[in-house]
């Protein structure tokens, strides 16, 4: 699913150059549960956009489901992370004027997909999360774990291969936290590709695969 050879990211900051990420390699196969953990500026934010193709690494390769990443235009990666990624952030990023099912529904919107077809898909996936009597709500009338529900149906309307997770607990309490996770991991078991980033060890546990990050390397790789 995902193999990453000798991937570096480097960013210059006036006269010094930082080494977000240095000499990474990981293999991760289709339908495993990963937690990347580190401290803050330990690089596992920067490796979780080279994984979404939001960024280029400076040097290394990326293949993500058989197709190597690492030399393709702008157009090419914006295709291969529409079919195949799905994002979720810390801070939800639903728009306001939108419904639940007008949010989820939005990426189908975007790649010009019919109406008839986002509406239905749009409609399962927020069954699906518990939210089929709250698909008319706008985020501002959602609680905070209800709208990253609704994120997680709206990552999912693509029928994405690797799920990416960005401390997707992190401005929940404890009870809405859990429901995330057990969400995710639900998709997991159905056998998406599941990758969180946190901080968070309680969830870092719960995941079969932990990889730990500082100062852009690997230290730990280890698989319960």
């Amino acid at each position: 699913m995902i193999e990453l050879r000798h991937i570096s990211r480097f960013f210059q900051v006036g006269e010094q150059t930082v080494h977000a990420l240095d000499d990474v390699n990981i293999s991760i196969d289709t339908g495993e549960y990963v937690a990347v953990m580190g401290p803050s500026g330990s690089g596992k934010s920067t490796l979780l956009n080279i994984l979404g193709l939001l960024d280029k690494p400076t040097g290394g390769s990326y293949v993500l489901d058989g197709t190597d990443t690492t030399h393709l235009d702008a157009d090419a990666q914006a295709r291969v992370r529409a079919e195949k990624v799905g994002f979720i952030f810390q801070i939800f990023h639903l728009v306001g004027r939108l419904t639940a099912l007008e949010n989820v529904e939005l990426p189908m919107v975007l790649a010009g997909r019919r109406s008839v077809e986002r509406r239905a898909r749009a409609r399962e996936l927020l069954a699906g999360v518990g939210l089929e009597d709250r698909m008319d709500h706008r985020p501002d009338q959602l609680s905070g774990g209800q709208r990253q529900r609704v994120a997680i149906a709206r990552a999912m309307i693509m029928k994405p291969a690797l799920l990416l997770a960005d401390e997707p607990t992190g401005n929940l309490d404890t009870a809405s936290g859990k429901d995330v996770l057990e969400v995710l991991e639900r998709l997991n078991a159905e056998g998406l590709t599941l990758i969180v980033v946190t901080h968070d060890p309680q969830i870092g546990a719960r995941a079969r695969r932990r990889i730990s990050m500082r100062d852009g390397k690997v230290l730990e790789d280890v698989r319960r």
